[in-house]
């Protein structure tokens, strides 16, 4: 068990000697690397999954730059970025792509592993409502956060029932519910259940009902998810 902490001790260190600012050529190269292969953009160079879920409204990983220009020859006007702003090398990079290429970054704040705060819910059901589209939404695989982002996209905006929004997380999509992850299923189960006793809708669930530490307590105790 030592050598285990010693080993993952040593690769958090390394991880953040890499995840650096841009403000000079050698933070800018370690930043490269960092998002390279720590945040796994080499993946991401080939490997997209993006899906448009609505008209003029995609998911998608993590960009790359290439991949920012390519979606605003699309029409693509607006990014919208999961991940939170909390300036790490790879929210670095995006903000300064967007900016070179005229494309506006909206930030919002989701978890893939928990259960997100009223309040970040909140915030990016205000973001689909003042975004300009077309635009695309994403998180680091495009899997979870992305797929949990889309579900509630297609319910408050769309007016789609909940058995469509909960197609939005799916292994055709790579998100596995038997992980982790599995408790953006269980919010939009718990939320199911009391749509069918008393017909709310899911903005007003949110406001009125919704208890982020409640349901990831409930979530806890009753499933022992894989990873």
């Amino acid at each position: 068990m030592g050598l285990v902490k010693r080993i993952s001790g040593w690769e958090r260190r390394l991880r953040a000697s890499y995840n650096t600012d841009l403000s000079t050529p050698e933070n800018r190269r370690r930043a490269q690397i960092y998002n390279l292969w720590f945040d796994h953009a080499i993946l991401r160079m080939v490997w997209t999954n993006q899906f448009e879920l609505a008209p003029g409204v995609w998911r998608s990983n993590q960009p790359t730059h290439a991949r920012l220009v390519r979606l605003k020859a699309m029409g693509v006007r607006t990014i919208l970025n999961l991940r939170g702003a909390a300036g790490a090398a790879h929210y670095l990079a995006e903000a300064e792509s967007c900016r070179r290429l005229g494309l506006t970054l909206v930030d919002c704040t989701l978890q893939a592993r928990d259960a997100a705060p009223r309040a970040n819910i909140e915030a990016l059901i205000a973001a689909f409502r003042e975004i300009e589209r077309p635009f695309v939404m994403h998180c680091k695989s495009g899997a979870d956060r992305a797929g949990f982002a889309s579900a509630i996209y297609l319910m408050v905006i769309e007016g789609r029932p909940l058995a469509k929004a909960q197609k939005m997380l799916g292994v055709k999509y790579i998100h596995l519910k038997w992980s982790r992850t599995g408790v953006l299923d269980f919010i939009l189960a718990r939320y199911g259940a009391r749509a069918t006793e008393t017909g709310i809708g899911f903005e007003e669930w949110i406001a009125t009902e919704y208890d982020h530490a409640e349901i990831q307590g409930a979530y806890d105790a009753a499933y022992q998810p894989l990873f």
